[in-house]
């Protein structure tokens, strides 16, 4: 009780991973420490310009709130059922966002999630520019394999060993093959 009086109860709120069009990608809920105050903490909220420590509801893992697009406090986002939200005067879809996407920190794609319901969607991690920039380093195309020479990179200096004269005699040297035959 005394904690309220003096504005230090824990603020719940819901964390949005990321927002597009139609749809949120839900982390979950968390709660924020109400310092230096309360009023205080719900105004960083209004303005969108909270930092701090985030204390998820799941785990109680500790993040920092740069990680997440927005911090709604619990009452100004109400879950409808169908996997949906009401949000800022207007529905929202609704993907879960799994623990292990908390902390990417690029754009999250979203897919189906049967094992969840008829509507349930599930966020992962979009990897679309990591495979472009492996794709463009690499000039064969998937499945693709070229054959050479079985010694064909035997001549290449980048790959054949080094003799290096100051420790000592080469592995392997005078066993060279003999002209002679022998």
């Amino acid at each position: 009780m005394l904690k309220r009086l003096l504005g230090k109860t824990p603020i719940d709120v819901w964390v949005i991973k990321q927002v597009d069009t139609d749809l949120l990608h839900l982390c979950g809920r968390a709660t924020l420490e109400a310092k230096p105050s309360r009023k205080a903490v719900l105004a960083a909220l209004e303005g969108g310009h909270f930092s701090g420590p985030v204390k998820m509801a799941t785990g109680g893992v500790v993040l920092n709130a740069r990680l997440f697009a927005a911090l709604v406090p619990v009452e100004a986002l109400q879950l409808l059922p169908d996997g949906q939200a009401r949000w800022q005067g207007r529905d929202w879809s609704i993907a879960q966002v799994p623990q292990r996407c908390w902390t990417f920190q690029g754009r999250l794609t979203v897919q189906p999630n049967p094992a969840a319901g008829p509507h349930a969607l599930v966020s992962s991690e979009d990897v679309t520019d990591i495979r472009q920039r492996v794709e463009g380093t690499t000039p064969r195309r998937p499945g693709e394999v070229v054959f050479r020479a079985e010694n064909a990179n035997e001549d290449d200096p980048l790959l054949a060993p080094k003799h290096d004269p100051s420790r000592g005699p080469r592995l392997g040297a005078g066993r060279e093959w003999r002209r002679d035959g022998d």
